[in-house]
Formats: C-alpha cells, structure tokens, sequence
C-alpha cells in the first residue's frame, strides 16, 4: 500500500505545500544573494508569498542562472554542511554543480524508496543498477533508494553489458534500473550470448534521464517480458526521485508535490497554465537545504493531471515528457521533437529501435536525413516499407526526409554508457 502521505486528502497536502513554500522562499532569501537580489530587483517582499497561488509573483530560475552562479553561487549552506556534490554535463557552458547536507541525502534516499515502491519494487528483491555511478545523479541516486527501500543492490554501473547480463543471470536480478536505449541494448546482448532475456528474472525496468516513447516501452516490455516503468528527476531539483509512474495505472508519472510543487507555463510567455494544457514543466523545492530552488524552468513539455489515480494516490500526475524545449528542431518551418519521428518510425514491425536524424544547411535551405534500422533478418521490401514511414510521417508530422535510409540490423552505434545521441545537427 502507497504511504499515508501519497494519498493524503488534497487541501491537507495544500496545507503541508503552503506551508514550506513559506518556509522556502524565506530560507532562499536569507541564505542565497542570488535569490535576495533576484526578489528585490522584483519588488517582491517574501512575506508575500504564503500560499502555492501566490507563486506566479515570483521570478522563475533557468539554467543560465545555474551556470552563470558556477560553481557555488546558488548554495544556501556553508561547506562544512555538504557531504556531497553532483554536477550535470557541461555541454553547453559550465555545469551545473548541485549539492546536498546530510538531510538533503536522508530526503533523497526517501523519495527514491517511495518511487522504488510505487514501481512495485519490494523490501528483499534484487535491484540491478546500470545508472552511471559518479557525478551523474542516477546511478547513487537508484542505489540510496533502494537500500532504503530494503532492496539488495548490484552496483553495476553503465557499460560492461555483458558483463550486465551475467550479472542478471546469476543473480536473479529481480528489477533493472537504466536508459531506455541501454534496456534495448542489453536485450540485444543478451541475444547474442545465447541468453533468452525473456526467460531472465527481470520483471520490472526501471527507466530514465532520456524521453521514452510508448512505442519504445512497448519494445522493451516486449524484448525483456518486464514492466516498463518510466522515472524522472533532474539534478536541479535533487536528481531521480521527482516523480514515478505507478505499477498499477502506468498512467502519468506521480509528482512527490510534498516536496517538488509543480506548475505548467507557456514557454513563450512564461504564463501559468491550467490543468491539462501542455506546456513547460516548473519546479518548486519545497524541502531542499543545501540547495533551494524556486520556480525553476525545466524545459520539459508536459501536462498535469489532478484526477485521482486508480492505484489511490492523490498527488499529481504529469505526462511522459514530449520533448524539451531546447531539443526543439525547427526544420523547414515545421516545428519537431526527436521523440515524435521516434513515435512513427517504431509504428512500423520491420524497423528496430535504432534512429538517426542528421540536418544539414544547402543553399539556405534546411536538409533533413533519416536514417533507419531494420530488425534483425528483414527480408521484406524495402522500397515498399521506405513509402509506408514517407506516407507517415507526413501524415503524422507535415514532413518528410530529404533522404530516407534503410539499413541493416547493427548498422547504428549502440550506446553503453550515458544518453544516446540521436540528432546531429550540422546546420
């Protein structure tokens, strides 16, 4: 059964949300200079924050702020309170170094066990983690959660992937923690070891740190017999641990709002939207010490759900993420995710889960190559099935490729450690 507090009557969660978001504001004023010179270049008195409506007044925070405040400049506790610091990639600028007191680790290791549970993870089974472990929150982040779950853990870490499935063989591995892409790829590797991944004891993967489509849960579900259950966090906020779906429904992920308080806006206005309008993901700690946050702009496109879920929780439930605001790809003049060409391509039988986009620029004019991969033995018509995801996408998505190719099974790089890369954009 879900804990008291995941299924709390909503005005006695508001109560508990009002509560330390006055709490927040005023510990975020009081202890960052960015947050005090942030309030009073506003005109806004944190004394006028008391309830969650009350949010809208407040400035949001981006990731430039993160990066321009490098390293430290948004910590609220001296060092000697940190035990320990985590940091995203760097790809765009500096990155983004977060930390945590002993209390922020305690909180992270509970929402984490929560999660763990609501993905039907049990006290005593054997959670195997393929998160990278080291700067990245994912790997520590699983592996606290589970050990406060009671769960055992096999540290495995990203990459060795035969290695992996040795591991899950021998082990009994109950449950797998890794990306999407990397649950296709250790299926695949189990495959070529002689190892029926259907008959291993994994009955639940826990995904995360890329978007997932359906079509690309239904396609691990499917390669390894196991429950898809999609994670989300961000390292801003404190890592894995933001949200979950829950077994039950796998119907929208539960936000954990008595500690992250969500809201949607426009990502052109920065304007608040109503219940279930898509729009930009925001983020509120509401019990965060090292590193309070308010108001951060996470750039993921999502919508919010207040109903009540079917598995009894009443906290929140967003949306699997359609895309980012920053991975927006505007080819043409149509406006694009990687996620929604990844939702047609895997429509079709004869394709693998395996995608490439590359844009080029020609004579001011934008250039869009796709390139797919077959499964494994296709012995169908190529020319055919090239016209059937031509005719899709275009019905789907306005668009088509300037160049559409079909290759064999293996052809596109695997990624073993990290995110996978599926767009290059050499315009």
């Amino acid at each position: 059964m879900p804990e008291r507090i995941e299924r709390v009557p909503r005005e006695e969660l508001r109560v508990t949300q009002n509560e330390r978001l006055r709490e927040t504001v005023q510990y975020a004023y009081r202890t960052v200079p960015f947050y005090r010179e942030t309030l009073d270049a506003a005109g806004i008195s944190p004394a006028e924050i008391e309830t969650v409506d009350d949010l809208s007044a407040l400035p949001l925070t981006t990731k430039a702020d993160f990066r321009e405040e490098y390293p430290d400049g948004l910590f609220a506790v001296d060092d000697d309170r940190i035990r320990r610091v985590h940091a995203s990639s760097g790809t765009t600028g500096n990155p983004k170094i977060v930390a945590y007191t002993r209390s922020d680790l305690d909180r992270w290791n509970e929402v984490m066990a929560r999660s763990m549970a609501a993905a039907g993870i049990e006290r005593g089974e054997t959670f195997q983690n393929a998160y990278a472990y080291g700067l990245f929150t994912g790997g520590l982040g699983f592996h606290g959660g589970a050990e406060e779950l009671g769960a055992t853990v096999i540290p495995a870490s990203s990459g060795n992937t035969r290695r992996q499935v040795e591991l899950a063989r021998d082990l009994e591995s109950d449950s797998l923690g890794c990306t999407p892409s990397y649950a296709i790829y250790f299926a695949e590797t189990a495959a070529e070891m002689g190892v029926d991944p259907r008959a291993l004891s994994i009955s639940t993967v826990l995904f995360g740190a890329e978007p997932c489509t359906e079509p690309m849960r239904e396609e691990i579900e499917s390669r390894l017999d196991a429950t898809g259950i999609e994670n989300y966090g961000l390292s801003e906020l404190i890592g894995p641990g933001v949200a979950v779906e829950c077994r039950e429904a796998q119907s929208g992920l539960h936000v954990w709002e008595d500690h992250f308080y969500p809201e949607v806006i426009d990502p052109e206005t920065g304007e608040p939207l109503p219940a279930g309008e898509e729009g930009e993901l925001v983020l509120t700690s509401l019990s965060k010490e090292a590193l309070p946050v308010l108001r951060y702009r996470t750039g993921d496109l999502t919508t919010l759900t207040y109903d009540e879920c079917e598995c009894g929780r009443t906290m929140v439930r967003m949306d699997g993420v359609t895309g980012r605001t920053d991975d927006l790809l505007i080819v043409r003049g149509v406006n694009l995710y990687p996620s929604q060409i990844e939702a047609v391509v895997l429509e079709f039988d004869a394709v693998a889960p395996y995608y490439r986009i590359d844009l080029y620029r020609e004579d001011a004019l934008d250039r869009f190559e796709l390139t797919i991969e077959l499964e494994a033995g296709f012995d169908g018509d190529a020319d055919r099935l090239r016209a059937a995801v031509r005719k899709r996408l275009a019905n789907a998505l306005s668009i088509t490729p300037d160049a559409l190719e079909l290759v064999e099974y293996g052809t596109i790089e695997r990624t073993e450690v990290g995110k996978v890369r599926r767009v290059f954009d050499h315009r």
